[in-house]
């Protein structure tokens, strides 16, 4: 069974989240959400509220998913995006080494919304890739990379693709926004099942 973790940070993004994490759990993957705690706090908490004030429990804090996996890495993770939901998860060093970690193992790295720019730009994981945001978040990234000088070299050779729900290259997965949740989850989820498994989850759901 595949194992997803999902970080939650203040300020996420609750369509984004928890759309990923229910269709993933429909599908029997293995998902652990971790809350991550804002920048610069020291109390660690399962307790996360998001960006439309809906707080969450969950499965375990970033401080405990550290010490459990032992310097391992799961099979995918995923960033939802939100404000500050995203800049929270930027921020944190432990997840851009993990990110960085699995991608150069092929691993699979997904995003939606705010986090593609705030996130993966950062960490340089969209150079030489397509990829898409939420709407003009691609014309922010010198502000999320921190210079211009890095924002220029992480995404030297990154094509932005627009009005598109979800962006697939290679092992990096990329959404565009709360809207596009459930497209972006099924392919999430066929990605780590199957393509059979992702239809009998559409069909049962009634999606459109």
């Amino acid at each position: 069974m595949s194992q997803v973790a999902v970080f939650l940070a203040p300020g996420f993004e609750e369509i984004e989240a928890l759309t990923v994490v229910d269709y993933l759990r429909r599908a029997n993957v293995e998902v652990l959400t971790v809350s991550v705690p804002e920048d610069g706090a020291e109390v660690f908490t399962e307790k996360v509220t998001g960006s439309h004030k809906i707080t969450v429990i969950a499965d375990i804090h970033l401080k405990d998913f550290i010490e459990k996996m032992n310097g391992e890495e799961p099979d995918a993770i995923y960033f939802p995006g939100g404000m500050p939901g995203a800049s929270n998860l930027a921020a944190n060093q432990y997840l851009f080494q993990l990110l960085t970690k699995m991608d150069r193992k092929g691993k699979i790295v997904s995003a939606m919304c705010a986090s593609p720019a705030v996130v993966l730009a950062k960490a340089g994981i969209l150079s030489n890739r397509k990829w898409t945001c939420y709407p003009g978040m691609e014309n922010n990234l010198a502000e999320y990379c921190g210079t211009e000088d890095w924002a220029k070299e992480a995404m030297e050779n990154s094509r932005h693709i627009k009005d598109v729900p979800f962006v697939l290259d290679n092992n990096v997965l990329t959404g565009r926004g709360p809207g596009t949740a459930e497209q972006f989850a099924m392919k999430l989820v066929e990605l780590l099942t199957d393509s059979e498994t992702a239809k009998r989850i559409h069909d049962g759901s009634c999606q459109r």
